[in-house]
């Protein structure tokens, strides 16, 4: 797994004859996988442009703040190596690639051809050297068992048409004494608090429309955080993938959650 930065490593061709899942969440719907596929690639080709805009309005900026935090939480080094995962615009990457120094490097994968080349041009224009990059499904990755000494995932993986296959795939990829990490859009527990943010969630298809010229992409947004699995029942997925010592620790009273596992 060498390549110099800013190069897009070969991955072949992507395989989804083991997987068996029939039906799948597409915000409200039920759709198949290749649909709930093809329909999410058209939400980030979409938004790619403005995605990090949205994502500042929509949180306030917070969702920085989180992914520092994330990338805090795995106690990264300099060279180490580390995949992110649904990395889209880089900017989780940008953090890590910091930590790990030019000894190290940093993978960005992502399923989705305009978010990964909107990442990869930021990251070269903030001289991220020790960056590589990956267009490849999360549930069938190209990497070697144990390649990794870290895997993030930041706001991702809700947008995975086959989580549990993806969150096995993670735990094959991860070395030994390795971590993953997952930063997710989750569940308010207090109900005043929730419905506030529920109100709150409700105008941001009309954000989308104003500011990226389209709402469809937020409304599936929303949808798919009202969809997501809970704090509890993600941290039993990451057991039941293979994942130890797992433990999770709420942002915003729940809004969202970074989740933490080892091999």
């Amino acid at each position: 797994m060498t390549a110099s930065g800013g190069d897009l490593l070969p991955v072949g061709e992507i395989r989804h004859t083991s997987i068996m899942d029939t039906q799948v969440n597409f915000g409200a719907e039920r759709v198949t996988p290749e649909e709930k596929t093809r329909r999410v690639g058209g939400v980030f080709d979409a938004v790619a442009q403005r995605y990090d805009l949205m994502n500042d309005v929509m949180s306030f900026g917070s969702h920085r703040l989180f992914k520092r935090m994330a990338v805090e939480m795995a106690h990264l080094r300099p060279g180490k190596r580390v995949l992110d995962l649904a990395g889209g615009t880089g900017d989780v990457a940008a953090l890590a690639a910091r930590q790990v120094s030019t000894s190290g490097q940093v993978v960005l994968a992502d399923r989705n051809r305009s978010m990964l080349a909107v990442g990869r041009e930021r990251l070269l224009n903030r001289g991220c050297a020790n960056v590589v990059y990956a267009e490849t499904d999360a549930a069938e990755l190209p990497f070697a068992d144990a390649a990794f000494d870290a895997v993030l995932v930041a706001f991702g993986i809700r947008n995975f048409t086959h989580q549990a296959a993806a969150l096995r795939e993670m735990r094959r990829v991860l070395g030994d004494g390795g971590v993953a990490v997952v930063l997710e859009f989750s569940q308010i527990a207090h109900p005043l608090l929730a419905r506030g943010y529920a109100a709150f969630k409700s105008t941001w298809p009309t954000l989308g429309r104003i500011l990226a010229g389209d709402a469809a992409p937020y409304r599936y947004l929303v949808e798919s955080i009202d969809r997501h699995a809970d704090q509890a029942t993600f941290a039993q997925m990451m057991r039941e993938a293979g994942f130890q010592a797992v433990e999770h620790y709420n942002l915003f009273a729940g809004a969202a959650a970074i989740h933490r596992g080892r091999p």
